[in-house]
């Protein structure tokens, strides 16, 4: 079989550079880098053996650009407020597309690509990361079998002492100090974002401090598993410096007294980047569901993940990883674009969490009595 042409956008960025260092140890898979900066990009793919590299900026990417390869992987960000640049050239050149998408709108727009997708003959999936797919994979894993689902909480909190890029940064802020959507009570209703502040206790880690976001995932849970309660989820910095400021710098977009705290990503990340000696190199993923199981009877069911020495960047983009095996294979998505809800198994990422060191535990189902509600 020939090898997967794949070129990779935002290679140098901190998902980026790590989705390159796993996908260029399989087999089959002709890698090739893309990014704004030629010197990170030579520097990238020196330390990667002598990898491939293109120039590109994901804002002005064509068709042309991406004429010759197999799949085209976006894993530059922020897809906040990101125009489709990437997915409409990957149409136009018959590539199938592949994302690392997080952003609201972006993700729920993805259907307005079906028709042309299915066109091209080609597949647009769109948010093959730590959210929706490794979620839904984990949710899909724990409740098999259940006959109803009442409330689902995920969490995800980095060690401080994690690489953090301007993408990433850029999108919190975005939402901060916003109205965000979230089902609680078996509704809709609006909280701050970056609100509903408390500590969680996260197991084999400790407590962290943990916010609500704005991601896809409150409307592709509720929309997938109906839950009757609520369908929540949130994220933390580890400092209480970190989370708590943010907090309080949220007020006054709140108050409408700011825009938007997108503006100052740059000094907020330099600031946050002279606190990396402190805390720890942990970060943590937990998953919370409660429901009926296959009897009726009240059920729990968690997933906690822990990634020591600074892992828990490589697990965004184990999911794309996935989906390259997948279309290397010869088991591509069928022609259309939808999100990556579903499409993935749990399976499918365990080598790669043992490979990498990174601790999984409590996939096993609770099927005991529901000794205490969320």
């Amino acid at each position: 079989m020939a090898d997967l042409r794949v070129l990779l956008i935002g290679a140098t960025g901190v998902f980026g550079s790590r989705l390159a260092e796993r996908a260029v140890l399989e087999p089959g898979i002709a890698l090739t880098l893309a990014a704004r900066d030629r010197a990170k990009l030579d520097a990238l793919a020196a330390r990667l053996g002598g990898l491939a590299v293109r120039v590109l900026d994901r804002e002005r990417v064509t068709g042309a650009d991406l004429a010759g390869f197999d799949v085209v992987v976006d894993a530059a960000g922020p897809f906040q407020a990101s125009a489709p640049t990437v997915i409409v050239a990957a149409i136009a050149a018959r590539v199938h597309y592949v994302d690392l998408a997080d952003g609201r709108a972006f993700v729920a727009a993805i259907g307005d690509h079906d028709a042309a997708a299915k066109a091209a003959g080609i597949s647009v999936t769109c948010g093959a990361s730590s959210i929706p797919a490794l979620s839904h994979a984990v949710i899909d894993a724990l409740t098999g079998g259940w006959t109803g689902i009442d409330n689902i909480r995920i969490g995800i909190f980095p060690g401080n002492r994690a690489p953090r890029g301007l993408a990433v940064v850029q999108a919190i802020l975005s939402y901060v100090g916003h109205p965000v959507r979230v089902w609680r009570g078996g509704a809709w209703t609006d909280v701050p974002g970056w609100g509903m502040t408390q500590r969680w206790a996260v197991p084999g880690v400790g407590r962290r401090w943990a916010s609500v976001c704005d991601t896809p995932e409150q409307d592709l849970l509720v929309a997938r598993y109906a839950p009757q309660g609520s369908a929540e989820f949130f994220a933390g910095m580890e400092l209480s410096l970190l989370h708590l400021g943010l907090a309080l710098l949220a007020l006054p977009v709140r108050w409408g007294w700011v825009r938007s705290l997108r503006p100052a990503a740059r000094p907020l990340l330099a600031m946050a980047k002279l606190l990396l000696p402190f805390g720890s190199d942990i970060g943590a993923m937990d998953v919370i569901v409660t429901g009926q199981d296959a009897g009726g009877a009240p059920a729990h069911a968690r997933w906690t993940l822990r990634a020591d020495g600074n892992r828990g960047p490589y697990v965004p983009v184990l999911a794309a990883l996935a989906m390259l095996r997948r279309f290397q294979g010869g088991r591509p998505p069928a022609p259309g674009a939808r999100v990556c809800a579903g499409m993935l198994t749990l399976a499918e990422s365990a080598a790669d969490f043992a490979a990498l060191g990174i601790a999984t535990y409590g996939a096993e189902r609770d099927r005991a009595r529901l000794m205490h509600q969320l």
